[in-house]
């Protein structure tokens, strides 16, 4: 069957989902923050505010579209304007120029504007932080390089992935992955420079958004001292920070443990795991802070092939929880858990497209990456809040979080169409899309 294919004047949008968004984007300060940048920009008659202009470029975001030229689709569009609240849409000449500009002239203070109103929103709305452990909310804090290979963009090098890119630093709050700190790194830079400074500020904002205990969980790449001396010099902060053995003999760990440890039982024959403690006063740090060890001998291979050699493994950890809150095995499960950052990276790069970023400037990619990152938290609160009610598709699985991509294919690029008649506005949604429950609800709840 052939069908013919019609114009028409109603005004039929592919990114429903913008009336989410501009829900909560107008809970924020954000739009009038940004219009005070820039002050000697010169006012014309069509002159786009730099608030509107920023809150375009997060619509487009919000879509996974992160070149500047994604914009100019949605130059024309009503609906686009209307739901996020804005009155005009920035040609992408002016909208690269404009953020140029305000990399060049006020980064910094960009940056932390955008993160700052990104935190409060997610206090204002009531988002949910789960705990990790006991009352704990964690707080993971790692480096992913982001692939810009073949390109020759400032600040571009050789990551420790091997590849030619940047390596930016995140911080994702709760259970539930909310990004509350980005920093965008050269690629040759070590994970540990500015670190502690990036830390602080992570640590300032996660006060914007709880007031619970916090566990703030890092790699081994972090095991600093400066690390653990900032963060015992913040109330209600505890850490796991995996320790690097650097040249210790793990032979020599592995005899300390069989002598002042004790055996984890393992079926498995030729394998021997101990655990031990001991406490440490690192430099600089008021405190001691526990060790935990965990020392492997395997003489035999899982596969069966016995080993001239025994190979030998080593887990240690710093923390600052005590044995008697949390034990040995737990250190470990905890710190496992750590691993989970690495979806909410994926969620970043993939789901939201942010990997390559548009820009040749450094400046300006770093404000694209946080930018990115308020993006993904609209994203996410969106998410979380339809697993509220069991309003939604069923599913095969339990669904704890809602992944990135999911909310932008179910939500964001949900198609409506904009009725506006007696001077009354209003969307219409097929009564058929199983989302459509969900979709109002999560309306009503941010809508102000």
């Amino acid at each position: 069957m052939k069908f013919r294919i019609e114009e028409t004047d109603e005004i039929i949008a592919t990114q429903g989902g913008n009336l989410l968004l501009g829900g909560l984007i107008s809970r924020t300060n954000l739009s009038t923050g940004m219009d005070l940048f820039l002050p000697d920009l010169e006012l014309t008659e069509d002159h786009i505010q730099t608030g509107e202009l920023i809150i375009s470029y997060i619509g487009t975001l919000s879509q996974a579209q992160t070149e500047f030229e994604a914009v100019e689709q949605f130059r024309e569009d009503p609906y686009f304007q209307k739901t996020l609240g804005i009155k005009k849409v920035p040609s992408s000449s002016t909208l690269r120029q404009r953020i140029n500009a305000l990399g060049e002239e006020s980064k910094e203070e960009v940056i932390r504007l955008i993160t700052e109103e990104s935190c409060k929103l997610l206090r204002t709305v009531g988002v949910e932080i789960s705990p990790c452990f006991n009352e704990h909310v964690p707080l993971d804090v790692d480096v992913s390089p982001f692939d810009n290979s073949k390109t020759k963009k400032e600040g571009v090098g050789w990551t420790y992935k091997k590849f030619m890119g940047y390596a930016p630093i995140f911080a994702y709050l709760g259970e539930e992955g909310y990004c509350i700190g980005a920093e965008l790194r050269e690629g040759v830079q070590h994970c540990q420079k500015d670190t502690p400074e990036f830390l602080e500020g992570t640590l300032k904002n996660a006060r914007l958004v709880t007031d619970a205990a916090i566990l703030v969980r890092m790699d081994s790449g972090n095991d600093a001292a400066e690390n653990m001396k900032l963060m015992q010099n913040h109330q209600n902060v505890d850490f796991i920070i995996k320790r690097n053995p650097r040249q210790e003999s793990i032979e020599e760990h592995f005899n300390r443990a069989v002598m002042e440890g004790e055996e984890i039982v393992d079926t498995r024959e030729g394998k021997e795991t101990f655990v031990y403690e001991y406490e440490k006063k690192p430099q600089g740090c008021k405190e001691s802070v526990r060790v935990v060890s965990f020392v492997t001998k395997r003489t035999i291979t899982a596969k069966g092939q016995i080993l001239l050699i025994p190979d030998y493994e080593l887990e240690s950890y710093y923390t600052s929880l005590p044995p008697d809150e949390a034990s040995s095995t737990q250190i470990q499960k905890l710190y496992n858990n750590h691993g989970t950052s690495e979806q909410f990276h994926s969620e970043l790069k993939t789901d939201l497209n942010l990997e390559r970023l548009p820009s040749g400037k450094f400046a300006t990619n770093a404000i694209v990456l946080n930018l990115g990152t308020f993006a993904y938290n609209l994203l996410r609160i969106i998410g979380q809040e339809s697993l509220r009610e069991n309003d939604y598709p069923p599913t095969r699985h339990k669904v704890k979080r809602r992944r990135v991509r999911t909310v932008i294919e179910r939500y964001i690029l949900l198609g409506v169409k904009l009725v506006r008649h007696a001077r009354a506005t209003w969307v219409k949604l097929s009564k058929y899309n199983p989302w459509l429950p969900s979709f109002k609800r999560i309306y009503e709840a941010f809508s102000t």
